[in-house]
C-alpha cells in the first residue's frame, strides 16, 4: 500500500525560463499600489516632487533588498525561498518561524488584499447585490464578516478559482500571468501616453505644493514620519518581489536565472512606477489627488484618467486594473505554496502540505491550505490593518536574508557564488540598516499594526513546539 502510495507522488519540475521568471517576478509586484498609493502618498507629503522621490527611493531600497537576496538566490537555488535561505544560516526556528508568518499573514493577506481591489474594480463596472443591512451589519469581536457581501463573495470566489487554476499545473499559472503581465504593460503605457499627449496636463503641477504643505528639513521628526508613512504605502507597491525564491525548484539554470530575473524585474517596475505616478502629478495637482484619497470612493488612476478621457477611459482603466490585480492575485497564490511545502517535507507544518500531485507535480494540498485561510481573511475586512502587519513582518525577515549575506561570507568566504551582490558591503548594509529602521519607526507611527504583526507571528510558536516534540525534538 505505501509502496503504490509513493509511486504516485509526483515531483517539482523545472519548466520555467528566464523570461517567464522575470514575468513572474513583474506579475507578483504589480498589482494595486501602482494604481492607489499615490493618493495617501500625497496626503502625506504635500508635494509632488517629494512623492515621485518616495517612489524612487522604496524602489531602490526594495532593489537593494532584491540584489542582496540574488545573492543567497544563487547559492541556494531550491523551492523554498527564504525558509531554505534560513534554515541554512539561522537553522530551523528561524527557518519555521518566516514560513509560519508567510502562511499566517505576509503572503495569505497579500492574496486577500489584492483580490479585494480586483473585486473592488469590477464593483465599479458592474454593481455588486449587498445583503440586508441587518446581517450586513452583524458584528463578530472586531469584524463584520458579512459588510460588502457582494465584494466579498467574488473576493473569495476569485481566490478559490486561481487556486484551482494552479493546482491544474505550473503552466496554467505561468501562462495567465504572461498574458496579464503584457496586457498589464500595454494598459500602463496607455495611461502615460494618453496622459501625457492628451491629458492636458502642466509641469507647473511639480512646482506647486498643496495649500497645507509646510517646508521642512529632512531631519525634522515630522518630515521622517511622513517620509516612512508614505514608504510603507509604496513598499506596498513594491511587496511581492521576493516570492521567485520560492519556486527556485522549478526554474531551468536556478543559479543564474534566479539572480538575473529578479534584477531585470525589478528594473521594469521601477521605470514603470515612476513613469505612471510621474503622469498622475503632471495630469491633475496635488490637491486633486488629495481629494481623491479624502473622499475613498475611488482609486487614484481612474479619478485621473476620467479627468481627460471621461467616464469611457475610467472604464478602461478600470479593466486594466481589474486585469493587473486578476495577474497579481495568480502569481501571489502561485508561488507561497512552495514554502509550506518544504516545511513539511521537514515536519515543520501540516503533513498533507508535502504532498505533490501526481499527474500535476503541484503541492495541491498546501495551494488550498493557502487558499481557505486567505479566504477567511477576506471575511475579516480588516484589509489596511493586513497591509500595514504584513509589510512589517516581512521587513523584519527581508532584513534578515540581507544579513546573512555577511554571515556566509564570512562562514563560507570559498563556497560558489554565481552572482555576488554588487557593492558589497555597502548595499546590503544599507538595506540591514533601513529594515531596522522601518521596524523601530513603525513600532512608534502604528503601534497597533506592529503589535498585531509580532502577535500573529509568535502563534507559530505552540506549533512549532508541537512538531519538534512530535518528531522527538
Amino acid at each position: 500500500m505505501f509502496a503504490s502510495m509513493e509511486k504516485k507522488q509526483g515531483q517539482l519540475v523545472r519548466s520555467v525560463t528566464l523570461a517567464g521568471a522575470t514575468i513572474l517576478v513583474v506579475s507578483s509586484v504589480i498589482g494595486s499600489g501602482v494604481y492607489k498609493k499615490v493618493a495617501p502618498m500625497s496626503a502625506e507629503l504635500l508635494s509632488p516632487d517629494l512623492v515621485l522621490w518616495a517612489w524612487a527611493l522604496a524602489g531602490i531600497i526594495s532593489l537593494c533588498g532584491a540584489l542582496s537576496n540574488a545573492e543567497i538566490a544563487g547559492m541556494m537555488a531550491d523551492s523554498g525561498g527564504e525558509y531554505v535561505y534560513f534554515r541554512k544560516i539561522y537553522g530551523k526556528f528561524m527557518a519555521f518561524m518566516w514560513g509560519w508568518s508567510t502562511f499566517a499573514v505576509i503572503k495569505t493577506a497579500a492574496v486577500a488584499g489584492i483580490a479585494y481591489v480586483f473585486s473592488q474594480s469590477f464593483n465599479a463596472i458592474f454593481p455588486l447585490p449587498h445583503l440586508p443591512e441587518s446581517i450586513e451589519s452583524i458584528q463578530f469581536l472586531v469584524f463584520k464578516p458579512f459588510e460588502n457581501a457582494g465584494v466579498k463573495a467574488l473576493t473569495i470566489a476569485l481566490i478559490l478559482v486561481l487556486t484551482w487554476l494552479n493546482s491544474r499545473g505550473l503552466k496554467n499559472g505561468e501562462f495567465l500571468s504572461t498574458w496579464a503581465t503584457r496586457l498589464v504593460i500595454v494598459g500602463l503605457a496607455g495611461v502615460v501616453l494618453s496622459g501625457l499627449l492628451f491629458g492636458g496636463g502642466s509641469m507647473q503641477n511639480f512646482q506647486t505644493s498643496s495649500v497645507a504643505f509646510v517646508d521642512r528639513s529632512w531631519t525634522d521628526f515630522s518630515f521622517i514620519k511622513a517620509m516612512f508613512t508614505a514608504l510603507l504605502a509604496a513598499f506596498w507597491g513594491y511587496e511581492g518581489w521576493n516570492t521567485l525564491g520560492f519556486i527556485g525548484g522549478e526554474i531551468k539554470n536556478p543559479n543564474r536565472n534566479l539572480p538575473l530575473a529578479l534584477f531585470s524585474g525589478m528594473l521594469i517596475i521601477m521605470g514603470a512606477y515612476l513613469l505612471v505616478n510621474f503622469t498622475y502629478l503632471y495630469v491633475l495637482p496635488i490637491d486633486q489627488i488629495i481629494n481623491v484619497y479624502k473622499s475613498q470612493n475611488e482609486i487614484a488612476a481612474v479619478a485621473v484618467v476620467r479627468h481627460f478621457a471621461g467616464d469611457i477611459g475610467a472604464t478602461l482603466i478600470s479593466i486594466t486594473i481589474l486585469i493587473t490585480t486578476l495577474g497579481c492575485t495568480n502569481a501571489t497564490i502561485l508561488m507561497p505554496p512552495r514554502v509550506y511545502y518544504a516545511m513539511a517535507k521537514d515536519g515543520l507544518f501540516f503533513t498533507r502540505a508535502k504532498e505533490i500531485h501526481p499527474t500535476y507535480n503541484t503541492p495541491n494540498p498546501a495551494l488550498w491550505m493557502q487558499g481557505l485561510w486567505a479566504c477567511l481573511l477576506v471575511l475579516s475586512g480588516s484589509f489596511d490593518q493586513l497591509t500595514d502587519m504584513l509589510i512589517f513582518a516581512a521587513f523584519f525577515f527581508y532584513g534578515a536574508t540581507a544579513f546573512g549575506v555577511f554571515i556566509l561570507r564570512k562562514r563560507e568566504p570559498n563556497a560558489e557564488r554565481p552572482y555576488k551582490v554588487w557593492g558589497y558591503p555597502l548595499v546590503p548594509a544599507l538595506f540591514v540598516l533601513f529594515c531596522a529602521t522601518l521596524i523601530v519607526v513603525t513600532c512608534f507611527t502604528h503601534p497597533r499594526e506592529a503589535g498585531l504583526g509580532v502577535v500573529l507571528m509568535l502563534t507559530g510558536v505552540p506549533f512549532y513546539w508541537y512538531w519538534t516534540r512530535e518528531k522527538g525534538g
